[in-house]
């Protein structure tokens, strides 16, 4: 998903309000004007990092705040659970609950509040625009052996666990990984915040080889390559992988929420619409 102009201005602006000093944001513009047309937003993200690094040292940690919120979700684990099983159709259940885990983004958002996250959870159903999708998510997995997660946020992980734990009550026989972030980046998950939840009792857990808050495939290690070249479903969680990944022909379903005007716009809906799409090779 190629930046465009708007997208560019607003990643500008998430450095600005990140440093106002005029040389890194010298360079932050001239790392826009050189994109190229297949570049993405998290690849763009990417490059803003190592040009911060190499300028200040590294970044604040998001250590605290991910322990936070996978604590607070951990802390629901349970009482969720048990609403998961008690729905009609569990498995399509717990595809929603992971998907409003997609709201912990300290990527999309300037400001991530406690509050509206937990809001979220008094609307859970599968969508009328989803469905079509869903099903056909739910046959493909039913006739797959290999089966791809790509995840996004910490605290989203232990609503993922959660759809895991489904997924493979309805599909035994499926070989199911899991793929985190190959080193720390914003508040996104990487292995040992998929061992904190316990994603690695239910799963098979590798990281993508590099800090990149999306999917890159030309950036991904030769492991990480190999299970996305050979996973028969493969889902995508959250913008930054569906901004990497789509329009690369691959068969992908993606589940995130609309958090920014990009992606309102794109699908129709108002913020923090949940979608749930498939895109054909």
């Amino acid at each position: 998903m190629r930046v465009i102009e708007s997208c560019a201005e607003c990643l500008y602006d998430k450095q600005y309000h990140l440093s106002q000093d005029e040389g890194y944001l010298a360079e932050v513009k001239e790392i826009l004007k050189n994109r190229r047309e297949n570049d993405t937003s998290p690849y763009m993200v990417y490059l803003f990092n190592q040009a911060y690094e190499k300028r200040f040292g590294k970044r604040a940690s998001y250590r605290e705040v991910k322990k936070k919120y996978n604590d607070l979700v951990l802390s629901m684990e349970e009482f969720i659970r048990e609403k998961i099983e008690l729905a009609d159709d569990p498995l399509s259940e717990s595809l929603v609950y992971a998907r409003i885990g997609n709201y912990i983004d300290f990527g999309a958002m300037n400001h991530v509040d406690e509050q509206t996250f937990l809001s979220l959870f008094d609307d859970v159903g599968v969508h009328q625009r989803d469905s079509a999708a869903v099903e056909s998510f739910v046959r493909q997995c039913s006739e797959a052996h290999k089966f791809l997660l790509l995840t996004d946020n910490c605290g989203e992980i232990v609503l993922d666990k959660l759809f895991i734990e489904q997924l493979k009550k309805r599909f035994p026989h499926l070989q199911v990984t899991v793929m985190v972030r190959g080193r720390e980046v914003l508040n996104d998950a990487t292995l040992e915040d998929a061992e904190y939840v316990g994603l690695d009792k239910v799963a098979n857990v590798i990281d993508n080889g590099d800090a990149v808050a999306g999917t890159i495939y030309e950036m991904l290690s030769d492991q990480a390559r190999d299970e996305l070249d050979n996973a028969d479903v493969i889902l995508a969680k959250g913008q930054g992988n569906y901004e990497s990944l789509c329009r690369q022909g691959r068969h992908i379903f993606y589940s995130f929420l609309c958090k920014c005007e990009l992606f309102m716009e794109r699908f129709h809906v108002p913020q923090f619409t949940g979608i749930f799409v498939e895109e054909l090779k």
